[in-house]
C-alpha cells in the first residue's frame, strides 16, 4: 500500500465515526419520532429506586472487573505494583476510554502517565495495552458465541443486513477464540516480534483467564442496563445478553465515542415493536448515566485526590531539599577534617 493510500485509509477510519453517529442519530429520530421529550423523562423517573441501586452495584462490580485487566496484564509482563495503583489505573483508564472512545489513545494516555511514574517502561505499557485489548475481545467474543444461540431467530429474520452482519460477527469471533487457544497450546514459550517489542505467547491458563474476565466484564456491564429495563420489558437474560453484546460490539467498531447513538439504535431495533420505545430509551439513558457518567466522575475524583497528594509530597520534598542542600558543604568539610 502506498503512502498516499495509507493516509486516505487513516482519514476514512478517523471520519467514519461521524458517519455512523449521523446514521445512528437518524435511526434514533425515526424510532422515537412519535414520542416527545417528556415521555422519555417520565420513563427515566419511573425506574424504581431498587432497580437503580442494583444497577449501581453491578456497575461497581463491573469496574472492579475492568481493573483486573491491568492486574492480569501486569502479571503477563512480570511486573508488580501495589493493588491500589493497578485498580486506580484500570478504573480511570476504562472510565475515560468508555466515554471518549479510541481506547488505546484515551485510556492508554492516562495509563502511560501513571505507570511510567511507577517505573514501568514504555514498551511494557504497550504490551499491557495490547494484552488488555485482546482480553476484551476474547471475552466479548465468548459472549457473542453463546449469545448467538440464545438470540431468537425471528430477530435475525427481520432484516437481511442484520442477519448477515450477526452471522459474520459470530464466525469471526469463533475463529478468533479457536485461533488464540490453538496458539497458546502449540506455540508455548514462543514470541511474536512487532517492531522492537517482543510479545510472549501466553499460556493456555492465562488465555482462559482472559476469556473468563472479559466475559464477566461484559455480563456485569449488561446487568446495569438489564436492571434498568426490567420495569418495562421482560426478556430472558440469556437472550438479552446476546443482544447487548452485539449492540456493544457495533458501538465499539463504529468509532463513535462510547458508541453513543449507535448502541441505542441497534438495541431499539432489536426489541419487539410492541415495546414502548420511550420507556426503553429512558432505561438506556439511565444506563448511560450509571455506567458512563458516574464512574468518570468517581474515578476522576480519585485521580484528582492522588495528583493533589503527589503534588503535596513533591512540595514537601522540595522544601526538605532546600533546607538540606546548604548544609552539604559544612558536612563535607567536617568529614574531611575527621579524615585528617
Amino acid at each position: 500500500m502506498s503512502a498516499k493510500a495509507k493516509r486516505l485509509f487513516k482519514k476514512i477510519v478517523s471520519y467514519s465515526g461521524f458517519f455512523f453517529f449521523a446514521l445512528a442519530a437518524v435511526m434514533l429520530w425515526w424510532q422515537l419520532r412519535e414520542y416527545n421529550f417528556y415521555d422519555i423523562i417520565h420513563a427515566l423517573m419511573a425506574i424504581p429506586v431498587v432497580n437503580l441501586l442494583a444497577a449501581c452495584v453491578a456497575c461497581l462490580a463491573g469496574y472492579l472487573a475492568l481493573s483486573l485487566y491491568d492486574f492480569l496484564a501486569l502479571r503477563y509482563i512480570g511486573a508488580r505494583v501495589s493493588w491500589w495503583k493497578w485498580m486506580l489505573a484500570g478504573m480511570l483508564g476504562f472510565a475515560i476510554s468508555n466515554n471518549a472512545g479510541h481506547a488505546v489513545v484515551s485510556g492508554g494516555a492516562i495509563r502511560y502517565r501513571l505507570y511510567t511514574r511507577w517505573r514501568i517502561s514504555g514498551g511494557d505499557i504497550v504490551k499491557m495495552l495490547t494484552f488488555s485489548g485482546i482480553t476484551f475481545f476474547l471475552g466479548f467474543s465468548a459472549i457473542v458465541i453463546v449469545g448467538y444461540f440464545l438470540v431468537p431467530s425471528e430477530i435475525l429474520e427481520r432484516s437481511v443486513g442484520a442477519s448477515v452482519g450477526i452471522n459474520t460477527l459470530f464466525f469471526i469471533c469463533m475463529a478468533a477464540v479457536i485461533a488464540y487457544l490453538t496458539a497458546t497450546l502449540f506455540l508455548k514459550r514462543k514470541n511474536i516480534k512487532v517492531g522492537k517489542i517482543k510479545f510472549d505467547i501466553p499460556t493456555t491458563k492465562t488465555a482462559l483467564l482472559q476469556i473468563f474476565l472479559g466475559a464477566a466484564d461484559s455480563v456485569l456491564a449488561g446487568m446495569v442496563l438489564y436492571f434498568c429495563l426490567l420495569p418495562f420489558v421482560h426478556i430472558p437474560f440469556g437472550t438479552y445478553i446476546g443482544l447487548f453484546v452485539i449492540a456493544q460490539a457495533t458501538g465499539v467498531f463504529s468509532q463513535v465515542p462510547g458508541g453513543i447513538g449507535v448502541f441505542e439504535s441497534i438495541f431499539l431495533l432489536a426489541l419487539p415493536d410492541t415495546v414502548d420505545k420511550a420507556d426503553i430509551f429512558g432505561a438506556l439513558l439511565a444506563y448511560r448515566i450509571i455506567y458512563y457518567v458516574l464512574p468518570l466522575i468517581g474515578a476522576g475524583g480519585l485521580f484528582f485526590i492522588y495528583e493533589n497528594w503527589l503534588r503535596t509530597r513533591m512540595k514537601k520534598w522540595m522544601r526538605e531539599a532546600k533546607e538540606k542542600i546548604p548544609q552539604i558543604p559544612a558536612k563535607l568539610k567536617n568529614i574531611r577534617h575527621r579524615k585528617k
